[in-house]
């Protein structure tokens, strides 16, 4: 029987325009950074591993679903290594996208500043013959043929980190990819955007290390704050929204994190052209043999809201701490 993917579709791009952000939201991000900075590789000073999954849009057939593993350690003094594997189902498509991270890292004043470089592969693919159509498959050009590609890609990222302070500037994916185009009329009708990621965060101690306060945020932007496509003839704004995420936590006896965060976009407030999208809570304890388990669940704000039971991310992370000892500190980010 073929998949019917319903109100998803048309509400997916919820903006006036019609792209979206292509790579995957999370809202554990803080402790996923790897995923999108290849200047992070290494800076917890000690190997450490994360698995996540992702199920956005719960009830909702066809709603996103994304899985990542990364690994990262440190290389000799300078150097950060790490690789990075994530898998995105969206609908009738889906992307498998692999990366290998290098930084090296430079002291800087209380800190270190890491300039990150990574070597990406991703497999894009659809299978449009689980959609259930209006009118016949074959008289609408942008569903005539499946896709299955491979592209490379490579990114760059700095990211600054002290004991309890962090900041970040990266772009995963610096060239653009036609993910589809008609061979015949050259008309594009799916492209890999440029992803802009700025992130800071500060770890506060307001009794001793026992309690800890950790504000975040994440600004996601497609195309850097308006940036438009001119190739191909085609003169069209990037439609998906400039996208933030604030977080709020509490780090308690260095062992249980607390936080909530709210999701929205800058065009939901200024221009009324995007929506707020999600407000989260999460938790994540630490165990003294390295484990870290981490839940979260966002409640969905958007007109999405009458048909989705909200998105949850299930994380499972594991620090590898050989040498206990040069660990003066405890890793906040």
């Amino acid at each position: 029987m073929r998949k019917f993917i319903p109100v998803l579709l048309l509400f997916f791009f919820i903006s006036n325009n019609t792209s979206a952000q292509q790579d995957a939201m999370f809202t554990k991000y803080m402790f996923n950074t790897l995923a999108y900075n290849p200047g992070y590789a290494g800076s917890k000073e000690y190997m450490s591993v994360v698995a996540l999954y992702r199920d956005q849009w719960w009830g909702i057939d066809g709603s996103p679903h994304t899985q990542t593993f990364s690994i990262h350690t440190p290389f000799k003094e300078r150097i950060g290594l790490g690789f990075n594997l994530s898998n995105d189902k969206i609908g009738a498509t889906g992307s498998t996208s692999g990366s290998l991270s290098y930084a090296y890292r430079i002291p800087f004043g209380k800190g270190k500043v890491s300039i990150g470089l990574q070597a990406s592969f991703m497999n894009y693919r659809t299978d449009f013959g689980i959609l259930r159509y209006k009118d016949p498959r074959g008289g609408d050009q942008s569903f005539k043929n499946d896709v299955n590609l491979w592209a490379p890609n490579f990114g760059a990222g700095l990211y600054y980190y002290s004991d309890k302070f962090y900041a970040g500037f990266s772009v995963p994916h610096l060239l653009k990819t036609d993910l589809r185009r008609d061979d015949i009329e050259t008309n594009r009708w799916a492209q890999l955007y440029r992803h802009y990621f700025i992130t800071a965060g500060v770890a506060i101690p307001i009794s001793g290390e026992s309690l800890v306060f950790k504000p975040a945020i994440i600004i996601k932007s497609v195309g850097l704050f308006g940036d438009f496509s001119t190739d191909g003839g085609n003169l069209n704004p990037i439609g998906a929204p400039n996208e933030f995420d604030i977080d709020l936590s509490f780090l308690f006896y260095q062992s249980l994190w607390v936080g909530a965060s709210f999701r929205s976009s800058f065009e939901a407030f200024i221009g009324k052209t995007s929506s707020v999208d999600s407000a989260d809570l999460w938790a994540m304890i630490h165990l003294r043999n390295g484990v870290r388990l981490g839940l979260a669940y966002d409640l969905t704000l958007t007109e999405l809201s009458p048909f989705a039971k909200g998105s949850f991310e299930i994380m499972v992370g594991y620090d590898f701490h050989f040498d206990k000892k040069n660990i003066v500190t405890p890793r906040y980010f």
